[in-house]
C-alpha cells in the first residue's frame, strides 16, 4: 500500500512537473505586438511583415481598417503598440496624446486612381474631359465612404461640374474589400482608391491615376503607441517600415516610400 502510494506521488510530481514546464515555455514566448494599420498600406505591410518582426524582435498582430475608422478605436481606448494611418490622422493622433510625438516617422505615399474588372477595357483618364466622359458613361461607380480617396474624388468631381450625376449611381462601400468586390462582380463599372489598394486585388486592374489637373496621393505615417509597453521594439518596427531596403517593397505595391 506505501508502494503503490508512492507511486502515484511521484506520477503526479512528474505531471505537476511537465505542467510546469509547459506554463514557462508557454509564457516564454514573445508577446505580439499589436499594430492597427491603413488599408492603404497593408500590401506594403503584409510584404515586409517578417522583416518588421525580426526588427521589433515580436511577432506582429495586425489589424487593417480604415484610417478614419481606426482612428475612431484609437480613441475610444483601443490598445496598440504600432499605428500606421495618414499623416493627417497620425498627428491628430500625436496631439491628442495617443501616440508617442516623437516617435512619428512618414512612411510613403500612394496615388489615387481608379480600378475596372479585370475583364474591362481600359478607360480614358488622359484629360479632364476623358475622366469626365468615363465617370458619366459608367452605369455604377463606388467607393468607400470613409476611405482615405474620398476627400481627393469629391473635390475633383465639384470641380468637373458632374458631383449631382455621379452621385446618383454611386454604391458608397463601408470597405475597401466591399467597393473592390462590387468591381470584381460587375455591379458596379469603377471603383476609386489608392493605388496601393488597387494593384493586389483580385477580379480588378489599376487603370491608372488622374491627370495632372487633378492628381492628388495619400500620404501615411506610422507612430509608437503611447500606451505600449514595448516601445523600443514598437519603435523598430516603425524604422523598419521606413528602411530604404523597403524601397523596393513600396513601389513594388503601387507607392512610393517617402525619402
Amino acid at each position: 500500500m506505501l508502494k503503490r502510494s508512492f507511486r502515484f506521488t511521484a506520477a503526479a510530481a512528474w505531471a505537476l512537473a511537465a505542467c510546469t514546464l509547459l506554463a514557462a515555455s508557454a509564457s516564454a514566448q514573445p508577446v505580439p505586438l499589436r499594430m492597427l494599420c491603413s488599408n492603404g498600406m497593408r500590401a506594403v505591410v503584409e510584404e515586409l511583415k517578417p522583416e518588421l518582426e525580426r526588427a521589433g524582435g515580436q511577432p506582429l498582430a495586425i489589424e487593417f481598417g480604415t484610417s478614419a475608422g481606426v482612428r475612431q478605436k484609437i480613441e475610444s481606448g483601443a490598445a496598440f503598440d504600432v499605428a500606421v494611418l495618414t499623416v493627417e490622422v497620425i498627428d491628430g493622433l500625436a496631439k491628442g496624446g495617443k501616440v508617442v510625438p516623437e516617435s512619428v516617422g512618414a512612411l510613403g505615399r500612394s496615388a489615387v486612381g481608379v480600378g475596372v474588372r479585370a475583364s474591362a477595357p481600359l478607360p480614358d483618364l488622359k484629360t479632364p474631359d476623358a475622366v469626365k466622359k468615363t465617370f458619366l458613361d459608367a452605369k455604377s461607380v463606388t467607393w468607400v465612404g470613409a476611405g482615405a480617396a474620398r476627400v481627393q474624388v469629391d473635390k475633383m468631381l465639384r470641380a468637373l461640374g458632374i458631383a449631382d450625376a455621379v452621385a446618383a449611381k454611386l454604391a458608397l462601400a463601408q470597405s475597401v474589400e466591399e467597393s473592390l468586390g462590387r468591381v470584381a462582380d460587375g455591379k458596379s463599372d469603377l471603383t476609386v482608391m489608392l493605388a496601393s489598394e488597387i494593384l493586389p486585388a483580385k477580379g480588378v486592374k489599376y487603370a491608372g491615376p488622374f491627370p495632372e489637373q487633378f492628381a492628388s496621393y495619400v500620404s501615411f505615417a506610422g507612430a509608437v503607441g503611447a500606451g505600449t509597453i514595448s516601445r523600443a521594439a514598437a519603435a523598430r518596427v516603425v524604422a523598419a517600415l521606413h528602411a530604404p531596403a523597403s524601397a523596393s517593397a513600396y513601389a513594388a505595391k503601387g507607392m512610393e516610400l517617402t525619402r
